[in-house]
Parts: C-alpha cells; sequence; structure tokens
C-alpha cells in the first residue's frame, strides 16, 4: 500500500493536470457511477489526506478515491488516442478516465471510488488522525493519539491512520528502528511518542517531493533504507541479521533488528520475507 508521501505526490499530479480546468469527458466504470456525467465542471481543487485522494469539483462534488495495494492514476495528453495510450494490459482496468482539452487522468485498478458532496468529505476521511503531509500536522495531537491505547504494539498504533495519516509499512519498520524501539513493543514501552511522531513528520516531508522512501540518507538504489526489505542482510549499524515476521490483521511483513531494537521481539522467530 503507498505511503502517504506517494499519494501526496500522486495529488500533486493531478492537481497540476486538472485544477482550474474543465472537463470535457468522464468516465466511471464503476457500476452505481456508470451513469455520472462530470463534463462541462471545473476541478477546483485536488488534495491528499492521509493515503486518501480528494479531487474537487465544481456543484459540491468530491470524488473520492484510495489505491491501497494496487491502484494508480496516470496522467496522458488528451490528444492522444485513447486506449493503448494509457499503457494498460485491458480496459477493464481503468475504473476512471477525467478529462480536458489538455489532460487525461486515467485511475486504473482503484479499490474504492466514491462520489460525495464536497460538505460531506468528513464522512469518509474525518475518522483520520494529524496528516503528516497536510496543513492540519498538530504536534501535540499526534502522539496523543499513539498513547490512547497504551496496550498494542508500537508497530500496529504506527499503522493505524486515525493516529498519523500516512504512516505504512516501509515508515513503521524505519520509525522504529531509528527509535532504537522494537515493532512489538507496548506503546507504554516505546519511549518517547512526541518524538516518535515528530520523525514520521520529518521523514515524510523530506520525500514527498522525490521518488522512494529514503531514510537512510542516501538514495542509491538498495540503500535507501536500514531495515525495510532487507531479512537475512546485515544490519547497516551493527550487521545482525535483519529479522523480519508477518504479524497484524490484516497480516503484514514487519522488519526489525533484534540487536538495535531489544525488546518482546527477541521471542520471536524472524524469516526472511519474499524480496
Amino acid at each position: 500500500m503507498p505511503e502517504g508521501d506517494t499519494v501526496f505526490q500522486t495529488a500533486t499530479r493531478l492537481r497540476g493536470a486538472l485544477a482550474g480546468r474543465v472537463l470535457t469527458r468522464t468516465d466511471f466504470r464503476v457500476p452505481r457511477y456508470a451513469t455520472v456525467d462530470l463534463s462541462g465542471r471545473a476541478v477546483v481543487g485536488v488534495v491528499s489526506r492521509g493515503k486518501h485522494l480528494l479531487i474537487r469539483v465544481d456543484g459540491d462534488t468530491t470524488l473520492h478515491t484510495h489505491l491501497r495495494m494496487d491502484g494508480a492514476w496516470r496522467i496522458r495528453p488528451a490528444s492522444a488516442q485513447r486506449g493503448p495510450r494509457w499503457g494498460v494490459g485491458g480496459r477493464d482496468q481503468v475504473r476512471v478516465v477525467l478529462e480536458n482539452d489538455t489532460y487525461a487522468a486515467v485511475g486504473l485498478r482503484l479499490p474504492v471510488v466514491d462520489l460525495l458532496r464536497t460538505s460531506d468529505e468528513a464522512r469518509v476521511v474525518g475518522h483520520l488522525g494529524p496528516d503528516l503531509l497536510g496543513p492540519d500536522w498538530d504536534a501535540d495531537e499526534a502522539p496523543r493519539r499513539l498513547a490512547a491505547q497504551p496496550a498494542r504494539t508500537i508497530g500496529e498504533a504506527l499503522l493505524d491512520q486515525r493516529n498519523l495519516a500516512g504512516v505504512g509499512n516501509v515508515y513503521r519498520a524505519e520509525l522504529c528502528f531509528l527509535n532504537g524501539v522494537s515493532p512489538f513493543a507496548r506503546v507504554d514501552a516505546a519511549g518517547d511518542l512526541r518524538t516518535m511522531a515528530d520523525l514520521a513528520h520529518r521523514a515524510l516531508a523530506a520525500n514527498r517531493e522525490r521518488i522512494g522512501h529514503v531514510t537512510t540518507g542516501d538514495p542509491r538504489p538498495g540503500r535507501q533504507n536500514w531495515v525495510y526489505g532487507r531479512a537475512g542482510r546485515p544490519c547497516r549499524r551493527c550487521r545482525t541479521p535483519i529479522r523480519s515476521a508477518e504479524a497484524g490483521e490484516p497480516k503484514r511483513w514487519v522488519f526489525w533488528c533484534p540487536t538495535c531494537q531489544p525488546g518482546p521481539d527477541q521471542q520471536r522467530e524472524g524469516r526472511e520475507a519474499p524480496r
């Protein structure tokens, strides 16, 4: 599932292609919206909210999408021939098309497509915690939310979008490593949560305008991360083999160094995750 900085970049691209322009053609390949036509209306804004995308259109209308694991938005010239130019294997992959005189924004494999009143956006994003890349970032509220369930693991708390909107599996692993905390440690034993939240904020902000989630300071391929995706490889700090295990519901791969992140994870047998 894309991290919040990736969704932020997607919103930036969509905003550049759509905002301030009148839609000349729309195509919703979702049964309940199959007859909807937004052509003739202007796109007034595009914003990300954590991992959610909100495309606002004249007439108090918002298109809400979520990429989850496989979704994507592609921008193509409106003048190009429709179909193969979108770079997809079959038309059934296209869920939404928003086109103006200059660009076509094509939503591929989108698992979540909702049309709602802009005034009702809270219905789909109102539950989210402070947005790590949004104007509502609150350095006091974020650690308060993380601390609300002290008995859960810090790894679970970081992935919960009701606490911090934008953290995904990559940043969960990297934040725990950088704070020297086991992802399996209880929240109330995970150290300074304000420091954790502040690091999350700074990490996503540092990557919001570049490709990849660089946490080591080295953007070269294979060197961007400390532990994520490195099961069985030596820790960059202590050379201990990185461990991994599936945890949580739904199960997600967790990565950690048993030396640099001491704690309850010492009781877990990690195994190498798919590379």
